[in-house]
């Protein structure tokens, strides 16, 4: 593989959000000149503004952007960058795109593509594990890919066992199954999905590691020979395949385990003439033994804590290594340099109550936490949107301390320091899982999320404490200090005043629940509410922009809130919420879609529209399919109807809580 003599000194980032905002900073840093590319959806998005120059690649949704590989070089031409690098995600584990930039005469900054076509393909690379020595989960990975050899070689293996995708990821085309009943029909709906995901239906079979851990190494390899790891990080924290928490070191790995964990992975990677950064994903057993699952042929989303735990720039030696320059440390100095823990949460725009649901709209207000040894990844800014077009994630929260405990207690001051408000998060979630004691105790598996945050569980949302309805009310009620005045609401709003004690009725709605409260004027900049027959007297004062003080029911807290309309974003008590002032409002339909409307849940796109006017539907019938945030969601019919008439089709985009199917109830 040639190279141009001339070293590079421009950058093009081929990709968006946190990912192309650390990319840029990191090249800026060493003194490279940098180049962004954007889609319409981020034409004032922080990465943009972050480089020197910026080149409009293509309408919103990715494929007709980021994913088109001309447009990338041409924009790269165009700026006189000669090197590209590709974040995650998008083209970055993409052979034939790695193979188009070298063929421009370009720098990729990555491995070769017959590197990355190597490990792309999970059956053939696990052939080629298996030859080069690194141990595998025992399963099947051949070319007969009929239902009946499926089924037999999963017998084999032995279950339970997982059937994925060949070509898969992101956990599409993927089953975990127990029951040798229930195979078939997991065998078949994996192919389709998979056919569909990634244009190719072939499947493997793997033993399920039944209670295993999700460890991975990170390698590197330059062009004179060498390859090296950075220990492990472990990423057990999942929930649908995709990580949560990360964490290095791995509470599970000593340091005997780590030398032969690295060992297999720096194997994995010589295998392949591996150049550049990339991780070898394994399952290790509770006995120490331990299978290689996957090369991910690229930067890792959770690389920080590498970073943070070995004192390395991971971005900036994927530029050293890019230019042809030796690995700067060798194995043993590396593993010298090992210093204290960190961890790191993903923060998306999701509705853990709502199953996950991906969440879309303007942010409000965001504030990244600060402190010692806390750093954020993020593209995040206040006033800007969060569109449907691209992935949930929005930021990245990662603490390090000297231990694993200082770094678990700073991680959760840095999401109490977090404020993300006008967009559901996954804030709250993230929070709770770091205080289990489950996660303190180091001792969890893959099965952690299943076992303690069960979906049931989660959705079964806990209404907001006492003083957190009063801070609400507080803040819409106490003009003392021009909180209200300040947005435009004077004190003689519902009739309350603060000159004399007239009570007044006050209704807030949260979530689905309505509040029906009864205020008195107290004096001061003070009232009292009568909740559910007992009287609570609430204080509040402003605290600076965006945030007051308040005492409610004895308990004194701070509080930070943003307005949107009737909306009151609250973060207070350790929790954000969403209350509505319902007061004046009209009366409401008892429940969704009872009133036959089937609304988006969000933006997105239609992928498929499965009903036509006239068309006679039971209740739980699939609808219309919604694709947001690269998940697909299944609208279904709250009741037995009739199709009165269809808005929408396949291919069309649509605004969240705009009308898809109007139902006329049976009966």
């Amino acid at each position: 593989m040639s190279h141009p003599n001339k070293r590079f000194t421009k950058v093009l980032v081929a990709n968006r959000g946190e990912i192309a905002v650390r990319v840029l900073r990191g090249a800026r840093q060493q003194g490279y000149k940098t180049v962004a590319v954007y889609s319409d959806a981020d034409r004032d998005a922080l990465h943009v503004r972050e480089a020197d120059e910026a080149v409009r690649i293509g309408p919103a949704p990715a494929k007709e952007s980021y994913l088109v590989i001309e447009g990338i070089i041409a924009a790269a031409k165009s700026a006189g960058a000669q090197a590209i690098h590709p974040g995650y995600g998008f083209l970055s584990e993409r052979a034939d795109f790695a193979q188009a930039v070298q063929q421009a005469g370009l720098v990729f900054i990555g491995p070769d593509p017959a590197s990355i076509e190597a490990m792309g393909n999970k059956s053939a690379s696990k052939i080629r594990m298996i030859a080069a020595g690194v141990p595998c989960v025992p399963g099947y990975q051949g070319d007969d890919q009929s239902d009946e050899t499926l089924k037999a070689e999963a017998l084999k293996a032995g279950l339970p066992v997982m059937v994925k995708a060949a070509a898969g990821g992101g956990g599409r085309g993927m089953r975990l199954v127990h029951d040798e009943a229930a195979l078939l029909e997991n065998i078949r709906s994996a192919r389709s999905e998979a056919a569909n995901a990634f244009g190719s239906g072939q499947l493997l079979i793997e033993k399920a590691v039944v209670d295993a851990r999700h460890v991975e190494i990170q390698v590197f390899g330059d062009r004179h020979g060498n390859v090296i790891h950075l220990g492990e990080r472990d990423c057990s924290i999942q929930r649908r395949n995709q990580k949560v928490v990360e964490e290095a070191p791995s509470p599970a790995v000593d340091q005997a385990l780590r030398l032969k964990m690295g060992a297999a992975a720096v194997a994995a990677a010589k295998a392949v003439n591996y150049v550049g950064a990339g991780t070898v994903e394994f399952l290790l057993g509770r006995d120490g033994s331990f299978y290689f699952l996957e090369m991910n042929t690229r930067l890792q989303v959770e690389h920080p804590v590498t970073e943070l735990v070995y004192g390395v720039d991971l971005v900036d030696w994927q530029l050293r290594i890019a230019q042809g320059e030796k690995l700067p440390l060798g194995q043993d100095e590396v593993l010298d340099n090992r210093l204290g823990h960190a961890i790191e949460v993903r923060l998306c725009a999701e509705d853990p109550r709502q199953n996950y649901l991906p969440q879309t709209g303007k942010v409000l207000r965001w504030q990244a936490p600060a402190g010692e040894g806390v750093r954020v990844d993020t593209y995040l800014e206040s006033g800007k949107s969060i569109s449907p077009y691209y992935d949930s994630m929005q930021a990245k929260i990662i603490a390090w301390g000297e231990d694993r405990e200082t770094a678990r207690a700073r991680l959760l001051k840095a999401l109490d320091g977090t404020a993300l408000l006008g967009v559901v998060s996954n804030r709250d979630y993230l929070r709770a899982v770091l205080a289990t004691e489950a996660f303190a105790s180091g001792d969890f598996s893959t099965a952690f999320v299943g076992k303690y945050f069960p979906q049931e569980k989660i959705a079964a949302a806990q209404p907001p404490a006492r003083q957190v309805l009063l801070a609400a009310v507080a803040l819409y009620l106490d003009d003392a200090r021009g909180l209200a005045a300040e947005h435009g609401l004077g004190g003689e709003m519902l009739g309350w005043h603060s000159s004399h004690d007239s009570p007044a009725d006050f209704k807030l709605k949260w979530r689905d629940k309505d509040y029906d409260l009864e205020l008195h004027a107290e004096g001061g900049h003070g009232f009292s509410a009568v909740v559910a027959g007992e009287k609570l007297e609430v204080q509040a004062e402003a605290a600076g922009e965006g945030g007051f003080r308040y005492l409610a029911g004895g308990v004194q807290g701070t509080a930070r809130y943003a307005r949107d309309g009737d909306a009151l974003w609250l973060d207070a008590d350790g929790a954000v919420e969403c209350f509505v002032d319902r007061t004046y409002a009209p009366a409401e339909a008892a429940a969704a879609g009872s009133d036959g409307r089937i609304t988006a849940h969000s933006d997105g796109k239609i992928v498929a529209v499965h009903v036509k006017p006239g068309d006679e539907v039971q209740k739980g019938q699939t609808l219309v399919v919604l694709e947001a945030m690269k998940m697909e969601f299944q609208l279904a019919a709250p009741m037995a109807a009739t199709v009165e008439a269809v808005s929408v089709e396949a291919g069309t985009q649509v605004k969240g809580r705009q009308l898809l199917v109007q139902l006329k109830p049976a009966g």
